[in-house]
């Protein structure tokens, strides 16, 4: 038998931003002068208490962890008012994203999701051997959970809503989200607020005791800023938490992990530092890049980036995102990472201010 699974084989890999090192070499930049700016990645670095907790923890190193992240577990649900038997905890939501699309679709069968949205949806969905049923934009970006219940099938194990959404940064109203899942009820509704922090909406945690067939994702990787440190959760009710319990790896979470997350739960003012900057330096990107007439920012992002369309007929986002790079400035083409959008978008973080007028001031040297 070769060794080759021709499924595998088959299926595009996932598209990650470049790295300032990358950049720096590619185009004889100083790295310290670039403004990465397409990894959403929180601009001013991690959680101080996170950090403190991960050294402190080190002498750990030699002893196995606890195999559920329990202490974790427990601070996440004292934080959100959740039951720690109701949570469940990933080396980010990308470990967690394929356990449960196994744990709840049969193979063969579909999970549902917008087009475009975060691609580790359908990426994990075929690599599990399941079918994504990719539900198109309404005009001007809009998506509608209507659309979702409608495309849905009896085989449609998953549906997913991300919200913040990914790449438009706009949210879905929770009478939206418990509209869906009553209209799928056999169907398990993930609610990924891996931006959550960025926006105004209140907690998707809220739904729970309402939607029995509800899960919320989130992440440490944005507004707590442990990105390389890889931790995310899940929250339901707990009989659909014990069937990903008996999936997951057993030593899933290593003990810097656990302790890096749990510190970073208390650290409310790097946090609030975060948010405050970020909602701020969101409305000057979209005024400024707006005033240049050749780009325009889709209106009504509620996350830590926002979604910007090339006007200028002579460019596309391939072009602009390499000029870009050429002037410093990591940005996402959205032909590239997200499905259906073509090549007249581009994805930017909202940075520092700095980052922010080097990144519109590169935009406006681009003819």
């Amino acid at each position: 038998m070769p060794l080759r699974n021709p499924v595998l084989s088959a299926i595009e890999t996932y598209v990650p931003g470049l790295t300032t090192g990358y950049v720096a070499q590619a185009y004889g930049l100083p790295e310290a002068d670039i403004a990465k700016l397409g990894s959403a990645e929180n601009p001013f670095g991690p959680s101080p208490l996170g950090r403190a907790a991960v050294a402190a923890a080190l002498d750990a190193l030699s002893l196995y962890p606890n195999w559920t992240a329990e202490g974790l577990r427990k601070k996440i649900a004292a934080k959100y008012g959740l039951d720690p038997e109701g949570v469940i905890c990933g080396a980010g939501e990308t470990e967690l994203i394929p356990l449960v699309i196994r744990a709840f679709t049969r193979e063969g069968g579909t999970v549902a999701m917008h087009e475009p949205t975060f691609p580790v949806y359908h990426l994990a969905a075929e690599a599990e051997g399941r079918k994504p049923i990719f539900v198109p934009a309404r005009d001007e970006l809009v998506f509608d959970v209507d659309d979702l219940a409608a495309a849905a099938r009896p085989d449609t194990g998953v549906a997913f809503v991300t919200s913040p959404h990914s790449p438009t940064g706009r949210v879905f109203a929770h009478a939206d989200v418990e509209r869906l899942a009553r209209r799928l009820p056999d169907t398990l509704v993930v609610l990924d607020e891996a931006y959550w922090h960025f926006s105004d909406a209140p907690p998707g945690f809220n739904l729970l005791p309402r939607c029995p067939n509800l899960m919320v994702m989130r992440t440490f990787s944005k507004a707590f800023g442990l990105a390389g440190l890889r931790v995310g959760f899940a929250a339901a009710a707990p009989p659909l938490v014990r069937q990903l319990m008996a999936l997951k790896s057993t030593w899933n979470m290593g003990c810097l992990q656990v302790a890096g997350a749990a510190a970073a739960l208390d650290d409310d003012a790097h946090v609030q530092r975060t948010v405050a900057a970020i909602k701020e330096a969101r409305a000057e990107i979209e005024r400024r890049v707006n005033q240049t007439n050749r780009f325009q920012v889709l209106p009504g992002s509620q996350a830590n980036y926002v979604l910007v369309k090339v006007l200028d007929p002579g460019l596309d986002s391939t072009r602009v995102f390499n000029e870009l790079l050429k002037r410093g400035v990591i940005v996402k083409d959205c032909s590239v990472s997200f499905r259906a959008l073509g090549k007249r978008w581009l994805r930017v973080d909202v940075g520092t201010r700095r980052h922010v007028d080097r990144f519109v001031a590169a935009l406006s040297d681009i003819r």
